[in-house]
C-alpha cells in the first residue's frame, strides 16, 4: 500500500458519511462500550441494540452489575444467546 495516509483519509470520510448512529458510539464510558462488545459477539446489531439499552438501564455501572443477583443478570440477557458471556468469570488462584 503506497498511500496509507490517503487511504486512511478516504476511509474516515466514508465512515463519517455512512456510519450508523448507535448508543454505544455516543458514550465514552468504557463499561458501556464493553457491554456492547460482549453483546455483539455472535449477535447482530439490530438484535443487540434494544438489549443493550435495557441492560445498561438496569445495570448502569460495573458496580451495579457486580452487585446484581446472577438470576437478574441472566434474565436481562435472556434472548441474546450464548449465556456464558453473561456469567461471572471464575478465577483460579
Amino acid at each position: 500500500m503506497r498511500d496509507v495516509a490517503g487511504m486512511r483519509r478516504a476511509l474516515l470520510r466514508w465512515y463519517r458519511r455512512h456510519r450508523r448512529e448507535l448508543p454505544w458510539r455516543e458514550t465514552g464510558d468504557p463499561y458501556r462500550v464493553w457491554v456492547s462488545e460482549i453483546m455483539l459477539q455472535q449477535t447482530q446489531v439490530a438484535t443487540a441494540t434494544p438489549y443493550y439499552e435495557r441492560f445498561v438501564a438496569r445495570f448502569p455501572s460495573v458496580r451495579a452489575l457486580a452487585r446484581a443477583p446472577l438470576d437478574r443478570v441472566l434474565a436481562a440477557w435472556s434472548g441474546l444467546g450464548y449465556y456464558r458471556r453473561a456469567r461471572p468469570v471464575r478465577m483460579s488462584g
